[in-house]
């Protein structure tokens, strides 16, 4: 998979309350420009229409190293994280649905931003319970970098500030709740989708205008080495202009705000296997980056941490 020139990250140097913006170039960090300086991501996201020209002529060779500079999640509390479900036509097939016939009202649920969320080399944390059926999901995410309800499919991309890698990982063991009320209440997204730790997003936020056409780009993951999934955005069912469209009927977009577009076919759960502590999965979409992440056991199970 192909490196971006560069991309936008959140970086600390032993003190995240100190984290600051950067920008990462071939694994290294350099200071923002300083046009950034003191901001926060969010907060650039919040201003992307002024920043963005200046960024588009950005050289990070003329940037100074930042030495020991420890990345965080770009976005460490973004807004909304929304994701779409059943987005691709192999993914469906994997899990035994029929393929679609015609256009397809997207279906999305969200993940807690405040406890979801980690970033690069931070630790997936197994619950700490019997029968779990941890999986992954690699997903290309946009960024949202303007406020925007009921966006016109055709002007829906110019919403978007950059594109980012979130794995959707979830627990397969709990969507099904075997004594509903109610049918409709037959599925449980918040406890398959919602646990801490289970959005793993980053490294960092690369710019739109470096991905030529998000809905024809490359997407894998693997597990300790082994492809898991191998991919392109190119077999999605609903394409990423109409989701964002979709999801702007349904609530309003704000900068910082992450539309994560679906996972393709691979994931663990047609198959029998899923995460273990140890493992270490890496998540990638060609020019936007490559997402590393250990998977841990819980230690503490206090009821107050």
């Amino acid at each position: 998979m192909r490196e971006p020139p560069w991309m936008l990250v959140t970086h600390h140097q032993g003190d995240p309350a100190k984290a600051e913006v950067g920008v990462a170039v071939g694994g290294e960090v350099r200071r923002a420009p300083e046009e950034l300086a003191g901001r926060t991501l969010l907060e650039v996201l919040g201003e992307w229409d002024t920043l963005a020209p200046l960024l588009r002529g950005l050289d990070p060779d003329r940037l100074d190293p930042v030495e020991g500079a420890v990345l965080l999640a770009p976005l460490r509390f973004p807004p909304k994280v929304l994701c779409a479900g059943a987005n691709y036509y192999a993914h469906l097939a994997e899990m035994g649905v029929p393929r679609p016939e015609g256009p397809v009202e997207p279906y999305f649920f969200f993940k807690p931003p405040t406890t979801s969320v980690i970033g690069p080399g931070d630790a997936i944390v197994l619950p700490a319970r019997a029968g779990r059926k941890i999986d992954w999901e690699v997903e290309l995410a946009a960024v949202i970098g303007r406020r925007c309800v009921d966006v016109p499919v055709e002007r829906a991309l110019e919403v978007v500030a950059g594109w980012t890698v979130v794995n959707d990982v979830s627990s397969r063991d709990l969507l099904d709740r075997a004594h509903a009320v109610a049918p409709p209440f037959g599925h449980d997204w918040v406890s398959a989708k919602a646990g801490d730790t289970f959005c793993p997003l980053g490294p960092g936020i690369v710019p739109a205008w470096m991905v030529d056409d998000p809905q024809d780009t490359a997407l894998r993951l693997t597990v300790n080495g082994v492809v898991k999934q191998d991919s392109s955005t190119a077999d999605m069912v609903t394409p990423i202009a109409e989701l964002i469209a979709a999801a702007s009927r349904a609530v309003t977009l704000e900068p910082g705000d992450v539309l994560a577009t679906g996972t393709p076919a691979g994931v663990g759960f047609p198959r029998g296997d899923f995460l273990a502590a140890g493992d270490e999965v890496v998540a990638e979409v060609d020019g936007v980056g490559a997402l590393r992440n250990t998977v841990s056991e819980r230690e503490d199970v206090s009821w107050v941490r």
